[in-house]
């Protein structure tokens, strides 16, 4: 869906642009533009501090590093990490690296977000609030969030469910 790989048939339109038919380049821009990820693996930059790790898609963008991290502290606070900022993901807790890679895939105000297990190694209580965190921002931001999941019960709090069964996507 996000047009890091092509499909092998059929085709995925984004914004009304088929994947399929865009250069490289062109994917990758519709991704900064208009896409957010957020991984299992938060895979932050492990030398950049939470802030610079926000800030990233902006600043791949073109965005004045003055504007970008100004728009990466506020939305860094939002999903309540203020006064982190300052510390690499070595410092933060598995939760708080989530929830920077959460601010990450939404600095940009992205139409879709795409989220693979975002919950997937994280406690109980931590994976429940990292989820209230993403409704609230679904809710506030407008962003649609299109999660895949094995965890039954967050997929029980989805507002569209489907399953993908021996390679058949139907309703749940």
């Amino acid at each position: 869906m996000g047009g890091l790989d092509l499909p092998s048939s059929g085709h995925v339109e984004v914004l009304g642009k088929r994947m399929d038919q865009l250069s490289d380049t062109e994917r990758g821009a519709l991704r900064n533009e208009s896409m957010g990820f957020i991984y299992q693996f938060h895979h932050l930059l492990p030398e950049f501090t939470a802030l610079e790790n926000v800030a990233m898609p902006l600043l791949i963008r073109g965005v004045k590093v003055a504007d970008a991290s100004a728009q990466a502290a506020d939305m860094l606070a939002k999903v309540g990490l203020k006064e982190r900022v300052d510390h690499k993901p070595a410092q933060l807790s598995g939760g708080e690296r989530q929830r920077a890679a959460i601010a990450r895939a939404l600095v940009s105000r992205p139409k879709a977000v795409l989220a693979d297990e975002p919950t997937g190694n994280l406690d109980h209580n931590t994976a429940d609030s990292v989820f209230n965190l993403m409704q609230s921002l679904n809710d506030s931001l407008g962003t649609a969030f299109v999660v895949v999941t094995h965890d039954l019960q967050l997929a029980a709090k989805m507002d569209t469910v489907y399953r993908l069964t021996d390679g058949v996507l139907g309703a749940a």
